[in-house]
């Protein structure tokens, strides 16, 4: 019996290993929160409005215990429409430390639907993914990983990202992380690209931001995907996002937001 114990006991205490290292503290939102967004697209050296974004943040339960419901919504207009369809919903479960559970990712891009899915599991002190992708009505596609450092998927990356402390950052700083999209799981970078005070798209509104990218490395070569603005106080909002798309150019910048955690103390007007 006493063998039994500290046999139960040792696989609690790898599994708690694992799943503890890649928790992480929140202080810069709550249940509740919901950011809004306009954006614009590069057609023709002209930039116009195409679409709108939605992101919200709820406590929720998943599969018995609490945790945080995270989607973001992407739709284009109809005028955009009549040049490309664009219809994106990502989706993500975490604990309420912060410790990614599911992620799914649905979307209608031009001609081409995808659903990509990523289930999370911890244990032998390892964190363990099960990816699903499908592409219009082709055969799934599975596969797995494990690793002994922390995967997360964009949405995930997102909410941990938001209460890093870049008090001691310098301008080139880069935060290595292992990320999973449904079909591939490959280490990525955020690289931080230093404080900027900037007025918002036709609106006399003006935030203190800090800086950063996100970077994909494919084939060895780097490419930065989204470069993006968050406000320099304890929400660290994404304020504005400059996106690099399969299908070419496109930005969003923030017109609403409430249910925010602290007072909003990077707005300047």
């Amino acid at each position: 019996m006493k063998k039994l114990i500290t046999l139960i006991a040792a696989i609690v205490l790898t599994t708690t290993a694992a799943w503890a290292q890649c928790s992480s503290r929140n202080t810069a939102f709550q249940s509740g929160e919901t950011l809004m967004y306009d954006l614009y697209f590069n057609w023709k050296f002209v930039w116009v409005k195409a679409g709108t974004a939605y992101m919200n943040t709820t406590q929720t339960i998943y599969q018995g215990k609490p945790a945080l419901k995270t989607y973001l919504i992407t739709r284009g207009s109809k005028q955009a429409d009549k040049y490309f369809v664009m219809r994106d919903t990502l989706t993500s479960y975490c604990d309420l430390d912060l410790v990614p559970r599911y992620y799914i990712k649905a979307a209608l891009e031009g001609k081409t639907y995808r659903k990509d899915q990523v289930w999370y599991k911890y244990d032998d002190g390892q964190c363990h993914v099960d990816m699903r992708h499908q592409k219009n009505n082709d055969k799934p596609i599975y596969k797995k990983h494990s690793s002994k450092y922390c995967i997360y998927d964009m949405i995930s990356m997102l909410l941990r990202a938001r209460s890093f402390d870049a008090t001691d950052y310098k301008v080139g700083h880069r935060i290595k992380f292992m990320m999973a999209d449904g079909h591939n799981c490959d280490w990525q970078y955020i690289v931080y690209k230093g404080k900027k005070k900037f007025k918002m798209e036709k609106s006399n509104t003006a935030y203190r931001c800090l800086v950063f990218a996100f970077v994909e490395n494919e084939k060895g070569k780097e490419k930065e995907v989204v470069r993006f603005y968050v406000t320099d106080d304890k929400n660290h909002i994404p304020v504005r996002l400059d996106l690099n798309l399969n299908f070419g150019t496109a930005k969003a910048f923030l017109v609403g937001a409430r249910g925010l955690r602290n007072p909003q103390t990077a707005k300047l007007k």
